[in-house]
C-alpha cells in the first residue's frame, strides 16, 4: 500500500492513514510510522533508525484519515502544543447503528481507560479516573443501517468518539469492540486490519515553523464508498 501525502512543507507533513494500520508499533511491528521512516530514508539515503519522525498525535489502529508528523524535534512540539491546547480543528466521519437524534448536538461524558485492556468506557463525573470528553455531531444522511455522522472534537480522549456513540446505542459499524453488529469493509480473518467507519477528514493547525493557517481534507477510501452517497 503505498503512502498518501496529503500535504508538505518544510518539516511538517500529513498523510491519509489507511485503516488496520497502527500509528506506531513496537519494533518488528509494521506502523505508519515506520513506512514513513522508509520513505524519508529513501529521500535522504540514511537508514531507516536513523530518520527522526516526531508524533504530535494518533489515530485508532481501526480508522482512517488525517495525521500530521514533523520531521524534526522543535516544529514537534509546537504541533504537540496546540494539540494540548486544543486549538487544532480536528472533524471526523463515523458511520453509526441507529438513527441518531436529535440531529446535531454535543455529548459529553467522562472517559477513563481500563486498566489492561485496549478500552475505555463512560464513568460518573466524580470518578477519580475520568476525564472530560467533549464532542459535537450533526447527522449528514440517514440510511437504512443508520446514521452518518460529521464530528468535530473538542478533546481527544482514548477511543472517545467510539465510546461516546456506543454508550448511546450507536456503536460505529465494524467496531465489534464497543458493540457493532454491521461489518465495514472488508472481513480479514485477523481482526487487527480489519477497519471501523471512523475516519479523520478535515485537519486544520498552524505551521509548526511559518505560522500559517494549514488546512487539509482526506478523501474517504474504498470501504466508504457503500455508506456515502454520490
Amino acid at each position: 500500500m503505498e503512502l498518501e501525502i496529503l500535504y508538505e512543507e518544510g518539516p511538517c507533513l500529513v498523510f491519509n492513514k489507511p485503516a488496520g494500520l497502527p500509528t506506531q508499533a513496537p519494533p518488528g511491528i509494521e506502523s505508519l510510522e515506520l513506512r514513513i521512516k522508509r520513505l524519508l530514508g529513501r529521500r535522504t539515503g540514511r537508514a531507516v533508525e536513523e530518520a527522526y519522525l516526531g508524533v504530535p498525535h494518533r489515530l485508532d489502529r481501526a480508522a482512517s484519515g488525517a495525521i500530521v508528523f514533523a520531521t524534526k524535534r522543535r516544529p514537534t512540539r509546537r504541533l504537540a502544543e496546540q494539540f494540548e491546547e486544543r486549538t487544532v480543528r480536528k472533524i471526523y466521519w463515523a458511520a453509526v447503528e441507529g438513527r441518531v437524534e436529535p440531529a446535531e448536538g454535543a455529548w459529553h461524558d467522562h472517559l477513563r481507560k481500563i486498566y489492561g485492556r485496549p478500552q475505555a468506557e463512560v464513568v460518573p463525573p466524580d470518578h477519580p479516573d475520568g476525564r472530560p470528553a467533549v464532542l459535537y455531531y450533526r447527522v449528514l444522511n440517514l440510511e437504512a443501517w443508520g446514521s452518518l455522522l460529521e464530528i468535530r472534537l473538542e478533546t481527544g480522549r482514548t477511543h472517545q468518539v467510539r465510546v461516546q456513540a456506543a454508550s448511546r446505542g450507536h456503536p460505529l459499524l465494524g467496531d465489534a469492540l464497543y458493540g457493532s453488529v454491521i461489518p465495514f469493509g472488508p472481513q480479514h480473518e485477523d481482526q487487527r486490519l480489519r477497519a471501523i467507519a471512523l475516519h479523520a477528514r478535515l485537519l486544520e493547525f498552524r505551521h509548526p515553523v511559518g505560522k500559517q493557517p494549514v488546512s487539509v481534507t482526506a478523501p474517504a477510501g474504498e470501504n466508504w464508498k457503500l455508506f456515502i452517497r454520490p
